[in-house]
């Protein structure tokens, strides 16, 4: 489901980018980024569901990006009665969901675009 929605999210946003390539929007992309980034880290943390599995995958990939954050810090953000929206916002989430670990591909699933590199690389003419 998630490789579904990136690669969906992917060929939207690279149609987007093409379309309007002419205009100038490089601080637009900043923020689209942000936002797309946030969207896709409610869904990841749609996908685990329950607390216990939130906690459990947190843990796990705190250990391998070295963020180094506390089991405290993770079970408060795992047994939070937040909404997802506001669980995806804050730190621990951010930092271990960053943007190098969403835009890296991991097996089937493909790393999301960052909107604006991918202006920068492949259509700005400068």
């Amino acid at each position: 489901m998630l490789a579904d929605t990136i690669t969906k999210v992917n060929q939207i946003l690279r149609g987007w980018i093409h379309y309007f390539r002419i205009g100038m929007m490089k601080s637009f992309l900043i923020e689209l980024g942000k936002w797309l980034r946030h969207k896709i880290r409610v869904i990841i943390l749609k996908m685990w569901k329950r607390p216990k599995t939130i906690f459990r995958h947190l843990t796990y990939l705190n250990k391998i990006m070295h963020c180094h954050f506390s089991f405290e810090d993770i079970f408060k953000v795992a047994y939070s009665r937040l909404g997802w929206y506001r669980k995806a916002t804050g730190n621990v989430v951010n930092f271990i969901l960053s943007p190098k670990f969403l835009e890296k591909d991991k097996g089937d699933c493909p790393g999301l675009v960052n909107p604006l590199s991918y202006y920068l690389d492949k259509l700005c003419i400068m």
